[in-house]
């Protein structure tokens, strides 16, 4: 009977302590107004005379001297505590272009990525967040030197997402942080939503960059990322796919080869149209393809490799450029797949063979 009331005391120390971290609050809590969450960054090569920018923050001239490489301009978009729309009632177009007063745009420049956003920080004064980074931007002359630097650093940031976007602009990169688009108050949402509605549309493959370093990362296969350019509204356009080989763009695909690229490797939902002419007349048909399956088999002949595509499209047919001259029978419907089908087997083919001349295998043949 004297061992009942220690049992009831060690009882209660159990449940106190297990109600301890229940009652300690967000002690390690860290106010959004205290962060500088960066939406989107852009990568560009810098002036010959950007040197005068730099300040002394990781080097001094003459005694810690920095790496002898060139230097590049890094964009960083900030959004602003409290004017970022939270609901779909405050994300509608401005006609002012809103994304002038949602976010801040802050430019520097670097020897690397790290040692440019060490010098943002000097200028800021939020700790720089990027568990809400969404767009990378990379203009093409930086990704014809490499991505190596870049991905590095991004792929050991574990705020970073695997589903941001990593995207090569044609012409200068932070033209497209700097961008007032009228359909969103955030410019880089409107980045975001473009390529995501792009994936839904099947105008292009999903290629998060989280998907773009795993395939940079195997030895069969290369990787690609989408091209785009800044169109003087203020909107954006996919100019196509940027492939490369190991971490260097080494060439870019017209906006239908990307088709092409999804019919080859099966992807789905298919999304888009192509005109047939139906044998020597003038008469047009407008075909819209809806489903994809792909089938590729190897066999070793020789020594080498030898690869085999089938490719299964289904498609629609859209329109027709005449409605009087043109009837539509049977026969008529066999002869234009049987064009269709030998115009992809060259549109195919082409696709092919330009990225086998620039080694860059973003098929996945080797794998």
């Amino acid at each position: 009977m004297k061992i009942q009331p220690w049992i009831n005391q060690a009882k209660l120390i159990v449940v106190i302590s297990l109600l301890v971290p229940f009652l300690a609050g967000c002690w390690d809590r860290l106010e959004i107004e205290e962060r500088a969450v960066v939406l989107g960054i852009s990568v560009d090569t810098a002036e010959p005379d950007a040197e005068k920018e730099e300040q002394e923050i990781s080097h001094i001239r003459g005694k810690f001297p920095a790496p002898k490489k060139e230097l590049i301009r890094v964009a960083a978009q900030i959004g602003l505590p409290g004017r970022i729309p939270l609901g779909p009632g405050e994300g509608g177009g401005q006609t002012d272009g809103g994304g002038q007063n949602t976010v801040w745009v802050i430019e520097v420049v670097g020897h690397s990525i790290d040692d440019a956003l060490m010098n943002l920080q000097q200028q800021i004064s939020g700790r720089l967040f990027f568990g809400h980074l969404r767009v990378i931007v990379v203009s093409e002359a930086v990704a014809k030197k490499g991505l190596g630097n870049l991905s590095d650093y991004f792929r050991r940031n574990s705020e970073v997402r695997r589903m941001a976007w990593l995207v090569i602009s044609k012409g200068r990169a932070v033209e497209l942080m700097k961008a007032a688009p009228k359909l969103e108050r955030v410019p880089t949402m409107y980045l975001m939503s473009t390529l995501d509605e792009a994936v839904r549309l099947g105008k292009f493959p999903s290629d998060y960059i989280g998907l773009f370093w795993s395939d940079s990362s195997k030895r069969g296969k290369e990787g690609f990322l989408p091209y785009m350019q800044l169109k003087k509204e203020q909107n954006v356009e996919l100019l196509g796919m940027a492939y490369f080989q190991n971490d260097k763009m080494v060439g870019t695909t017209k906006p239908f080869e990307i088709a092409a690229y999804m019919g080859i490797r099966g992807l789905n939902p298919a999304g888009y149209r192509s005109f047939v002419r139906v044998g020597n007349t003038p008469y047009v048909v407008n075909l819209y393809a809806t489903y994809r399956k792909s089938k590729i088999r190897v066999q070793i002949k020789n020594g080498l490799p030898h690869f085999l595509v089938q490719t299964f499209i289904e498609v629609n047919l859209e329109e027709k450029s005449n409605e009087k001259g043109l009837v539509i029978t049977s026969a008529l419907l066999e002869q234009i797949e049987r064009q269709d089908e030998q115009g992809a087997v060259k549109f195919y083919e082409g696709l092919i063979k330009q990225t086998q001349a620039k080694s860059a295998d973003i098929f996945g043949f080797g794998e």
